[in-house]
């Protein structure tokens, strides 16, 4: 039998598949999209939901998610300053792909029962 190796296809820039892999392969990625599906949070929101990532990570994240058009970041002229991040059209279309993982977490990974 023949071994199975990637194709040139697969990569990032021709295969969707790869490209989207990319995205929500990359770490705090899903958990950061997952925490803003809730709505608008703020960075010490965000920070507290994934326990474990540091500031400067976070702030790296966000920052790339906003340049990938998947989170906006608002700054609200206030004192002291506020800034909110929030998902994007495309952002939101990344909830369904969460929804199944938390299915699959559930029904095969003994996860625990999160609503639907």
């Amino acid at each position: 039998m023949a071994t199975r190796t990637m194709l040139q296809v697969h990569q990032s820039e021709t295969c969707s598949v790869a490209a989207t892999a990319e995205i929500i392969g990359a770490k705090w990625t899903v958990l950061i999209v997952h925490e803003l599906s809730e709505g608008a949070r703020r960075f010490t929101q965000i920070e507290h939901s994934c326990a474990g990532i540091s500031p400067r990570t976070l702030a790296e994240r966000l920052r790339w998610l906003e340049a990938e058009g998947i989170v906006v970041r608002r700054s609200f002229a206030e004192s002291p300053p506020r800034v909110e991040y929030e998902l994007t059209e495309k952002g939101a279309a990344l909830l369904p792909l969460i929804a199944e993982m938390r299915h699959f977490g559930h029904d095969w990974l003994g996860c625990g029962v999160h609503g639907a």
